[in-house]
């Protein structure tokens, strides 16, 4: 096997120019392959990030009608949906794939949030306790979050987000002053912030409202106990669900929409968990699916190069008749003669395969700098690649190996 090898690489040497119009074919199609698969995960990998955020493993658990959200700002109060206590607490958080929860509401401000002249548009207010905050991944920027006092005694104070200050302060120190929620004088306790860094990459109009659905940053929050002071009583809660892991993101948000379910007896509005990576994970099996078929015409250019190495392997049998003839005169047996050529069309097509591999990784960064597509170079795929370039060769050389095997040595010794 190895004097094959070694062979094959004195073949191939000799004919240096033609051995590489033959392997072209192979460079393209695995490269093309490479390229596309690199650009597939790191896709699907900006489309999760995007999507789960600062990797909090964070899942809404809100009603549903239907497939609507069921909106309080716009509804009456659903019949038969239970207030959630401390008991429904330790069973969610005894759920499989949950490692912690909290209860919320929410509202959008809809202009109800004043500072003086200055309104908060295109916000949220959150009745929350500060558990809220730790599953979300806030940390405090500045002041304090909620204590015990607050809840128990009704205190009217609020958190803002860091951009909602911004908004109705600009720029002024907000601790300490007063904001006005519907008509309701609120103290500023403190402002918050996402404990990452983390920015999304938003390319069309639906990104942004996908994630900017539960992502606002210009957010007020309240303690849930001041939440009858605005809005009104026995109101229903949502649940902010944090997962154990990212992978059991979706699993935890149904176990917990599941356990809720139990106790209502509504028939059109249930609960039901907004799963960002179940989100995440359809948009990458769209992408994956337009991609699928990409790499199936990037294939077309293997089987094109598979038909140049079995056209070359033909003229080098031609060529090499009278060698041939030589070696099977001098006892040669046609497995031999079948291995020397089948190696050779195999290490023509690995060679192919490691050129193409390396022009793939080079042309997904290309593609990566011109286009701000995010890439991942998939180590699995490449061996995959090499390896089915190998076999391409055997497949391709079958036929030329055989019919090298086959020659007859006197005919073969007499041809010119």
């Amino acid at each position: 096997m190895l004097e094959n090898i070694g062979l094959s690489f004195q073949g191939i040497w000799a004919h240096k120019m033609r051995s590489f119009l033959t392997m072209l074919g192979i460079i393209i199609g695995i490269a093309s392959i490479i390229a596309i698969v690199s650009t597939i995960s790191g896709t699907n990998e900006q489309i999760k990030q995007n999507l789960i955020g600062a990797g909090n493993n964070a899942v809404n658990v809100v009603l549903f009608e239907e497939d609507w959200e069921y909106d309080m700002q716009y509804n009456s109060l659903p019949k038969g949906i239970p207030v959630l206590n401390e008991e429904n607490m330790s069973a969610i958080e005894n759920l499989e794939g949950v490692e912690s929860a909290a209860f919320y509401r929410r509202r959008n401000t809809d202009n109800s949030v004043f500072r003086a002249s200055a309104s908060l548009s295109g916000g949220y207010i959150y009745g929350i306790d500060n558990r809220y905050f730790t599953i979300n991944g806030f940390q405090l920027a500045a002041g304090r979050f909620f204590v015990e006092e607050d809840l128990k005694n009704y205190k009217k104070v609020a958190l803002l987000e860091e951009g909602t200050a911004e908004m109705l302060f600009a720029g002024e120190n907000p601790i300490g002053k007063t904001i006005e929620i519907q008509r309701e004088p609120f103290i500023v306790i403190g402002t918050v912030r996402k404990s990452s860094e983390f920015e999304p990459i938003i390319n069309s109009r639906e990104d942004y409202y996908t994630y900017n659905m539960y992502q606002s940053s210009t957010a007020v929050f309240i303690p849930h106990t001041d939440w009858p002071i605005l809005y009104q009583y026995d109101e229903p809660q949502s649940v902010l669900v944090k997962a154990a892991s990212t992978d059991e993101m979706t699993d935890a948000g149904k176990n917990v929409a599941d356990y809720l379910n139990l106790s209502v007896s509504n028939e059109t509005v249930k609960y039901k968990s907004s799963s960002l990576l179940e989100q995440a994970e359809q948009l990458q099996k769209v992408s994956a699916s337009t991609n699928t078929m990409l790499i199936w015409i990037a294939s077309i250019s293997l089987l094109v190069g598979g038909i140049g190495v079995m056209n070359i392997m033909l003229v080098s049998v031609t060529e090499r008749t009278r060698e041939i003839g030589l070696k099977k005169a001098l006892g040669a047996r046609k497995t031999r003669i079948l291995s020397q050529f089948l190696t050779e069309a195999a290490v023509l097509t690995s060679l192919g395969g490691i050129l193409g591999v390396a022009a793939g990784i080079a042309l997904a960064e290309i593609v990566s700098r011109i286009a701000q597509i995010p890439v991942a170079i998939n180590v699995p795929a490449a061996i995959v690649a090499v390896v089915f370039s190998m076999l391409i060769g055997l497949i391709f050389g079958i036929l030329p190996s055989v019919k090298a095997s086959n020659l007859n040595p006197i005919e073969a010794l007499r041809h010119e």
